[in-house]
């Protein structure tokens, strides 16, 4: 199963920069418990482990950008979370 027959650009940059909304309108994978759970605390991270489980022997490459934004994206996240909060208890 290759990412660009079922997948385009359009979704790529949605998942890349609101992956809520995109995971939640237009996915087709099946939401358990654990994966609710991802969606709500840490979606890039779960877009990555989707990207892996089922793109991976079509689009390694792409797999490994996915973790690199997972990473990044996550972690920039909670920075800004964390420097919107220390701002905020300065008041």
């Amino acid at each position: 199963m290759d990412f660009w027959h079922y997948h385009g650009i359009f979704f790529l940059l949605g998942v890349t920069f609101f992956p809520r909304i995109t995971t939640l309108f237009f996915s087709t994978v099946t939401f358990g418990p654990l994966a609710i759970i991802g969606w709500i605390f840490t979606p890039h991270l779960l877009v990555a482990v989707y990207a892996t489980t089922y793109y991976w022997h079509s689009n390694p490459l792409l797999c490994v950008i996915s973790w690199f934004v997972a990473i990044g994206g996550t972690g920039g996240e909670g920075a800004v979370a964390r420097k919107r909060f220390r701002r905020k208890e300065s008041y």
